[in-house]
């Protein structure tokens, strides 16, 4: 991956929000966090990516180590996506954004126009949160 490295930027927050950066990125890594997904599960559950773009995303997660990508030799081929331990290491990042922009919305007077918060911590979690 050291081509990777030399395409992000060198500060920390630029670098994460760099690797976490594009449309659907948090909404497919929320679908990988408890289980592997088959591409056209993933197309079911979140309907409004066109399927370009959904491996688009999902190769660039990929690249930077938040996604496995499981290849099952069989006829027709099969193809797992999961999340890496590097990946699942997002998910309190995850929770806190989403809470933010919950707390965003409600200074702005916008909260009845958001969508429900999905992004659920891990059952381990509270340990990670406190410490």
């Amino acid at each position: 991956m050291p081509g990777i490295a030399k395409r992000l930027p060198l500060l920390p927050a630029e670098r994460a929000l760099r690797v976490i950066a594009g449309r659907w990125k948090s909404t497919l890594l929320y679908h990988v966090f408890d289980q592997p997904r088959r591409l056209s599960e993933l197309q079911r559950l979140v309907p409004d990516v066109s399927q370009k773009v959904m491996i688009q995303q999902l190769r660039e997660m990929e690249e930077h180590g938040l996604v496995h990508r499981e290849v099952y030799r069989q006829v027709p081929p099969r193809v797992e996506y999961s999340a890496t331990p590097l990946g699942h290491s997002l998910r309190p990042l995850l929770l806190a954004l989403c809470q933010w922009g919950q707390q965003h919305a409600a200074a702005l007077n916008e909260a009845d126009r958001l969508a429900e918060c999905v992004v659920r911590p891990a059952p381990n979690a509270a340990a990670t949160l406190a410490g």
